[in-house]
């Protein structure tokens, strides 16, 4: 894969004057980078760059975003023009070959995604040890890292071939594995795919199919918004879970490996949680029954109240998959008529009160894809604690994909940061009379001792317990 065209040199001069050129390279779209890889070898010195908002991780033709402008691409497709024209499988054989599939492709895309749709006996099993109420996504980072002990056999991922297999057994396999955690956590009877379903609608009749009626069906509405949703949570560049994803390949993890590793980093509230929290916001609000009043504290930066689902990292100017979402809202709360009809039109009433305030205005806070998301979720039937599971569905094609292309170069390298070090200067231990005697502050040794009593009682608890069998 191509790294970029040259089109210069950058010169860093340091303050003593030492100076280095390196490459400044130029991509399809968006800023030029400088090529940094030989500043240590150069001028002996590392950048420092918390939270990576400067630095370039890898090259990649996947995804595409600007965010001043508020665009969003798939291989160079705009996702707006995805979500109104293709299914979320057209989308997944977009990420994964880098072209829209003809309908023989798509048909034998669907027809191998659909065979590899059933996960082992042993694997299901697994599941019944996680106790009911535990959260799914807990159950998903461990049943998604066991797939490879059933999965993986030893496999050469250096062939592209076994590359693809993988990929498309994760696609396949995770709608299965999602409803299942779903189940396992409320304690009921697994449900196995239908070849006759879509995708989609499999997905949506495992989580949600009473064994006692042989009929299910489900509003086509549902199963369009569902589509959309999914397309719009596909991929979404080098986020903290896909570059998670990256950073255990990297090392030659096997694929599942790398995907358990991104559902945990997807699992915290910075990230795959901000639609729950959205939610947990307007129920807030509706409890108050107090706009205005949540805004005014949401900009007074001592008050702990946050605006959620407003902003982005990325984008700066507004989150095209909104747009979206709040169109899909609209046709979902309508077509149901549910009780979610009345934080939606809390939601927009927010939305427009914060659009024409010149506080959000002035920092770009724009609606994002969560603050319409968890209303559509939650209408549907999904349960809040359901939420970071489906968008871990829906980015599992992006992450498989990420993976396979840093699987394809020829030159991998081991993701390895460095630090700007501030501790302690090298030193000798004392001696063992001198560091034993030594006393400490009694808030310290207070504190020490409030962490290791719970412990303490705890291990006596289970000891006890034993002795007593």
């Amino acid at each position: 894969m191509s790294e970029g065209i040259k089109v210069g040199d950058a010169v860093i001069t340091l303050p003593d004057g030492t100076t280095a050129s390196f490459p400044l390279l130029k991509g399809t779209e968006g800023p030029a980078v400088i090529d940094i890889r030989a500043l240590y070898q150069k001028l002996g010195v590392f950048t420092l760059d918390p939270g990576f908002t400067s630095t370039s991780s890898c090259v990649s033709s996947i995804t595409y975003i600007d965010g001043d402008q508020g665009e969003l691409w798939y291989r160079g497709y705009r996702i707006q023009d995805l979500a109104n024209s293709c299914s979320f499988l057209e989308v997944c054989y977009l990420l994964m070959y880098g072209e829209l599939p003809t309908g023989e492709q798509l048909d034998h895309f669907e027809s191998a995604v659909k065979s590899e749709m059933c996960i082992h006996e042993k694997l299901i099993e697994f599941y019944r040890s996680f106790q009911q109420g535990a959260h799914p996504m807990a159950i998903m980072v461990g049943v998604v890292g066991a797939l490879s002990a059933f999965l993986d056999e030893k496999k050469n991922y250096d062939d592209p071939v076994e590359r693809e297999k993988a990929s498309i057994k994760l696609v396949a396999k995770f709608p299965m594995l999602a409803a299942i955690a779903y189940r396992t956590a409320y304690g009921l009877p697994v449900v196995y795919p239908k070849r006759k379903f879509s995708y989609i609608k499999n997905f949506l009749y495992m989580m949600f199919h009473d064994p006692m009626n042989e009929d299910f069906d489900v509003d086509p509405v549902i199963v369009e918004a569902m589509e959309k949703i999914f397309i719009l949570h596909a991929d979404h560049e080098q986020n903290a879970s896909t570059s998670t994803v990256r950073i255990a390949g990297s090392s030659l993890a096997n694929p599942f490996a790398c995907i358990a590793a991104g559902i945990a980093s997807l699992w915290g509230p910075m990230h795959g949680g901000a639609n729950e929290a959205v939610l947990n916001m307007l129920d807030e609000v509706k409890k108050r029954g107090a706009v205005d009043e949540y805004l005014t504290r949401a900009k007074d930066k001592n008050d702990s109240v946050r605006l959620m689902g407003f902003g982005h990292r990325v984008y700066k100017n507004f989150d095209p998959r909104s747009v979206i979402m709040g169109e899909i809202a609209h046709r979902v709360l309508e077509t149901l008529n549910s009780h979610e009809l009345e934080l939606f039109q809390l939601a927009i009433e927010m939305e427009k009160k914060a659009l024409a305030d010149e506080y959000f205005i002035k920092r770009k806070l724009y609606p994002n894809v969560d603050f319409y998301s968890g209303v559509v979720l939650e209408a549907i039937g999904i349960p809040r604690d359901m939420f970071t599971v489906i968008f871990a569905l829906s980015r599992t094609i992006g992450w498989i994909s990420q993976w396979s292309e840093m699987m394809a170069d020829p030159v991998k390298k081991i993701g390895r940061p460095r630090q700007l070090y501030v501790g302690e200067k090298c030193r000798q231990i004392p001696h063992a009379r001198d560091r034993l005697s030594r006393t400490i502050s009694p808030a310290l040794t207070q504190r020490t001792r409030n962490v290791w009593s719970p412990v303490k009682k705890s291990i006596h608890h289970h000891v006890h317990k034993l002795h007593v069998v």
